[in-house]
C-alpha cells in the first residue's frame, strides 16, 4: 500500500452497533484520522453518531445516505469524498458491492465480515478472494475479517505462530458472552444475520477435511461446558465459523480446528420454536397480499442490537487455545480479552459485542493507513504482520493476557 498520498481520510459504511463504536475510536486517534466520513442508507442513525460524537469530543464529522447495494451511487460518493480507505461495517450482503466500488474508483478496503447471499443462508470466501487479481492489478489492498472473530482470533493464532510456536497442531476458538440484557429475547448484532449463522449445519476442520454436525439447536449437537476466566463455568457450543475457513489455509501444521460460542437455554428454546413455526425462514411467503421475509419481519420486532448497551451488564471472554510445539516440546497456550458491558457503554454508548467488533475493525484500519500493512490484493488478516494489532489492541481497549493451558480433548 502507498501511503505518500494519505490524507488520513477514512469512509464508514454503516451506522449501526460496530460503526458507532469504529467512529468513536477513529475520534480518539486524530493524529491518523483526519477527515471521517460516516455513510448509511439510514441518515437518522448517522445523525445520531454524529450527535453523540460532537457531546462526547465536541470534534464534528460528515455523514451521507447512501445505498450501499447502489454502485454507482457509492462509486460517486467515493469519489467525492476521496478517501484514502473504505471502512465497510454494513451488512455481509453487501460486501461484493463495496469491493466493486472499491475497485472503480482505487481505493483501500477493509471489512469485518465476509460476503454471503441475501437468499442463501451461505457464508464463505470464495466469493471475495475472487477479487484477488483485480486488486493486484488497481494496486489496491483489501483486508477481509478486522472484526473480533473473524478478526482478533485470526491475529491471535498468528501472534501464537510468529512469536510462541514453531508449529501449531490444534485451535479452539471460545466465545462467551456472559452478559445479560434484560430482554427474553434479541440478539447481539443484526437479527438476520445472526439467526443465519447459528441455525445452519456446523463444520470444524479435523484431519484435512470437513467434519459436519448438527445445528446448534438439532439433535445431536456438540457442547460442553467450559470454565472461562472470570465468567466461570458456560456451556459452549460447537458452532461453524468464518475464520476457520482461512486459518486453515494460512497457518501450516493444523490437525484440528474448531470453534464455539456460549448459548443460554433460553436463547435456544426461542430459537427452536422460532425456527419450527418458520419465522426464522428468509425466503419470501404471501401475507395478505404482500411479500413478506418472516426473518426480516422477526428483525423488525426484535430489539435493535445498537440499544441493548443501556442495560447489558457482565462481560464477554473470547480467545484461542492452542496447542503445539515449542523447541520439541508440546505445550498449550490461552490467548484471550475480556470486555465489560458496562463499560463499553460508557465509553461508546454500545454493548460489549460492538465494541469488541468495532475497535479491531479501526485498529485494521489505522494500520493501512500508517503503512503498517502493506500490499496489493486480497489478504485475510492472519496473512499480515500480527505484532503491531496486538500491541494496539491492548492501547485502545481489548487488552488481552497469554496463559498455560491443558489442551482441549479431542471428544467433549
Amino acid at each position: 500500500m502507498n501511503n505518500t498520498k494519505n490524507r488520513g481520510r477514512i469512509m464508514i459504511i454503516g451506522a449501526g452497533g460496530v460503526a458507532t463504536v469504529s467512529t468513536h475510536k477513529c475520534v480518539q486517534i486524530p493524529e491518523v484520522f483526519k477527515e471521517i466520513l460516516v455513510a448509511s442508507r439510514t441518515l437518522s442513525k448517522c445523525e445520531a453518531i454524529r450527535k453523540d460524537i460532537k457531546q462526547r469530543y465536541g470534534r464534528d464529522i460528515q455523514i451521507v445516505q447512501v445505498d450501499a447495494d447502489n454502485i454507482s451511487e457509492l462509486t460517486a460518493l467515493i469519489n467525492k469524498f476521496q478517501p484514502d480507505i473504505v471502512l465497510n461495517l454494513a451488512l455481509p450482503y453487501q460486501d461484493l458491492h463495496i469491493m466493486d466500488a472499491c475497485l472503480e474508483t482505487g481505493v483501500h478496503y477493509i471489512d469485518t465480515a465476509n460476503y454471503e447471499p441475501l437468499d442463501e443462508a451461505h457464508f464463505e470466501y470464495s466469493w471475495q478472494w475472487a477479487y484477488q487479481e483485480r486488486f493486484k492489478k488497481k494496486g489496491i489492498m483489501a483486508v477481509l475479517g478486522s472484526g473480533f472473530d473473524p478478526g482478533v482470533t485470526n491475529v491471535f493464532t498468528a501472534y501464537a505462530q510468529k512469536n510462541l510456536f514453531d508449529e501449531i497442531n490444534y485451535l479452539d476458538i471460545l466465545d462467551c458472552n456472559a452478559g445479560s440484557h434484560g430482554h427474553a429475547f434479541a440478539t447481539n448484532f443484526n437479527p438476520e444475520i445472526n439467526i443465519r449463522e447459528v441455525t445452519q449445519v456446523v463444520r470444524h476442520w479435523e484431519e484435512g477435511k470437513w467434519i459436519e454436525t448438527p445445528a446448534i439447536i438439532e439433535e445431536g449437537s456438540t457442547h460442553f461446558s467450559f470454565d472461562y476466566p472470570v465468567a466461570g463455568a458456560k456451556e459452549s457450543y460447537l458452532l461453524y465459523h468464518e475464520e476457520l475457513e482461512s486459518l486453515v489455509l494460512n497457518i501450516k501444521g493444523l490437525i484440528r480446528a474448531r470453534f464455539w460460542m456460549t448459548f443460554s437455554e433460553n436463547y435456544l428454546n426461542h430459537l427452536r420454536v422460532l425456527k419450527n413455526v418458520g419465522m426464522t425462514r428468509i425466503d419470501e411467503v404471501d401475507y395478505e397480499g404482500h411479500k413478506i421475509v418472516p426473518v426480516k419481519f422477526l428483525k423488525a420486532l426484535l430489539p435493535e442490537p445498537a440499544s441493548l448497551g443501556t442495560k447489558y451488564t457482565g462481560k464477554t471472554v473470547i480467545g484461542n487455545i492452542i496447542t503445539g510445539k515449542k523447541n520439541g516440546e508440546t505445550i498449550t497456550r490461552y490467548i484471550y480479552n475480556v470486555c465489560d458491558h458496562e463499560e463499553a457503554f460508557k465509553e461508546t454508548g454500545t454493548q460489549a459485542i460492538a465494541y469488541t467488533t468495532g475497535v479491531p475493525a479501526t485498529i485494521g484500519a489505522m494500520l493501512m493507513l500508517t503503512g503498517v500493512w502493506q500490499g496489493v490484493g486480497v489478504y485475510n488478516i492472519e496473512q499480515l504482520n500480527p505484532d503491531k494489532f496486538m500491541e494496539a489492541l491492548n492501547k485502545y481497549g481489548l487488552p488481552w493476557q497469554v496463559v498455560e493451558h491443558t489442551a482441549l480433548p479431542d471428544k467433549v
